[in-house]
């Protein structure tokens, strides 16, 4: 699905070991990986200087990490100084990425507010696609445990969609993102359905479960016509809850979402279901912006 990636990484987050894993990377189809590495403002006598010291430590340990390249991959290194989320949007335009790599932990609203977190400023500003990992999980892997994950990360992606305009929409932007760079045969999406069971029964309609399926059916045809394998179900409980228990029970690598695809009621609402995925899913999170 991609083939130009940006891997945007602070070494506490573990995604910086992603350099050992490159051939894995390369089998799901990408060409060219960019690690990107800010360090900050150094205050002298409360006058802000570049840390050309920390920038070319960051620049050393990369370039440690980075191993074996296959033939075909191009793998760049980027590291500069200042203000994060800024840096790393200019990091995407002048690299050219289709996607970027982050990683956040997984907090509450109030644990957010209080620390703040470059992943979720990024959310409202990225013109690309975000993965959102988990460095508790990236960091406790073995290498080989995560050159397993790096090669499937894209393998089975999970796609809650409920019929709506937001989700359709969506829907078009991941087609459109397919017919660019076509995923290799063997992925498969799952297509996911859940009736909110807050949202009053008598405004469900009067056969609910019938008239998902039938939708869903004719959604996954259109990506099916690209020539992706792609298997359809429906739940009925609360969306956030059936979301993460989908992803667990049917190996997801990493649930794709858009901050407006996913549309509906109540907490089925496009900012409080994505932000809470984004929160606290223990799955890599394949964020889609909203378009410009």
């Amino acid at each position: 699905m991609f083939r130009k990636v940006l891997i945007s990484t602070d070494f506490e987050d573990g995604l910086y070991r992603l350099g050992c894993t490159i051939p894995s990377l390369a089998e799901g189809g990408i060409t060219e990986i960019t690690f990107f590495h800010n360090v900050a403002v150094q205050a002298d006598r409360s006058v802000p200087r570049v840390d050309e010291d920390g920038m070319q430590a960051a620049r050393a340990r990369l370039e440690q990490t980075i191993q074996t390249v296959p033939a075909g991959t191009e793998t760049k290194i980027s590291v500069t100084c200042g203000r994060p989320s800024d840096n790393i949007l200019q990091q995407i335009e002048s690299s050219g990425c289709e996607v970027v790599f982050l990683g956040t932990p997984t907090r509450n609203v109030i644990s957010e507010k209080l620390f703040g977190s470059t992943t979720m400023k990024l959310v409202e500003r990225t013109p690309v696609p975000m993965m959102i990992m988990r460095p508790q999980m990236v960091s406790t892997y073995t290498t080989e445990e995560l050159a397993i994950r790096s090669r499937n990360l894209l393998h089975y992606l999970l796609i809650p969609y409920d019929g709506t305009a937001g989700s359709t929409e969506f829907l078009e932007v991941l087609k459109a993102q397919v017919q660019k760079n076509p995923p290799p045969e063997n992925h498969q999406y799952w297509l996911l359905w859940v009736i909110d069971d807050n949202i009053r029964r008598e405004l469900r309609g009067d056969n609910p479960l019938q008239d998902a399926r039938e939708k869903l059916h004719k959604a996954a045809d259109t990506l099916r016509e690209l020539n992706v394998n792609v298997e359809t179900f429906v739940k009925e409980g609360d969306p956030l809850e059936e979301i993460l228990r989908a992803a667990d029970q049917y190996d997801i690598g990493a649930i794709a979402t858009s901050s407006r695809g996913i549309g509906g009621l109540l907490r089925w609402s496009v900012p409080s279901l994505t932000r809470e995925l984004l929160r606290q899913s223990w799955h890599p999170v394949l964020y889609f912006p909203k378009e410009k």
